[in-house]
């Protein structure tokens, strides 16, 4: 059966066949949304994006042989696009800060609600971020731990509209919300995410948002 390039193609990665199963069970029913593999560790999920190249990837972070933090950065290195959705039990620091910078866009714990991992995977595939209240509050709290989150620890130096787009980033919106918002253009919300990645040394929209909670360029109330 061919693949509708509309929809939104999903791989599903994690050792336990029933969290699998649930997973395809849910996003089968949606119209937007289609599985297109299953993977029971990290090996085969990179196997797998070579295969089917998902657009998004929801990667259980323990599972034996290569975990899936080790799976995610070796994704990102591929550069195929897809987008990581790190989605796992554990809200351990050992395992946030390294999925993170391994390249995870969105970071759930498995008891998410099926709405708020739907919307996830289209903010994921959107370019957008999506972290837990609990997940973004652990961020803060380990913010000023220069041991724990030094890879985080940059020196800020923005202009005032990039303080105002870094802001909105963090909160989650989207790069047409922020253009809406400033009453500037698309183009010129991607020119200031651009330079505000260089200026920082980020990779991504992810640790932007992070950076933005750290050195409080954002009320995490308000995200």
């Amino acid at each position: 059966m061919s693949i509708s390039s509309e929809r939104i193609k999903v791989l599903i990665v994690d050792d336990h066949q029933v969290v699998r199963q649930g997973l395809r069970t849910f996003l089968d029913l949606l119209d937007d949304i289609q599985v297109v593999g299953e993977a029971g560790d990290g090996a085969a999920a990179i196997e797998m994006t070579r295969e089917l190249a998902p657009d998004v990837i929801l990667m259980d972070l323990v599972m034996p042989g290569l975990d899936g933090i080790a799976a995610t950065a070796q994704i990102k290195a591929l550069g195929f696009g897809a987008k990581v959705i790190a989605l796992t039990s554990f809200a351990e620091d050992d395992k946030l800060f390294p999925a993170i910078q391994a390249g995870a866009c969105c970071y759930l714990l498995k008891d998410v609600t099926p709405d708020v991992l739907a919307e996830a995977i289209r903010a994921a595939q959107r370019g957008e971020i999506r972290l837990q209240p609990e997940i973004q509050q652990k961020l803060l709290q380990h913010a000023s731990r220069p041991a724990e989150a030094a890879w985080m620890a940059l020196p800020s130096g923005l202009t005032r509209r990039e303080a105002e787009v870094i802001r909105l980033v963090a909160h989650g919106q989207s790069n047409r919300e922020i253009a809406r918002a400033l009453v500037i253009s698309e183009k010129t919300v991607k020119t200031h995410v651009s330079n505000m990645l260089n200026k920082l040394g980020l990779e991504d929209r992810t640790q932007l948002a992070i950076h933005a909670l750290k050195n409080g360029l954002a009320d995490p109330g308000e995200a």
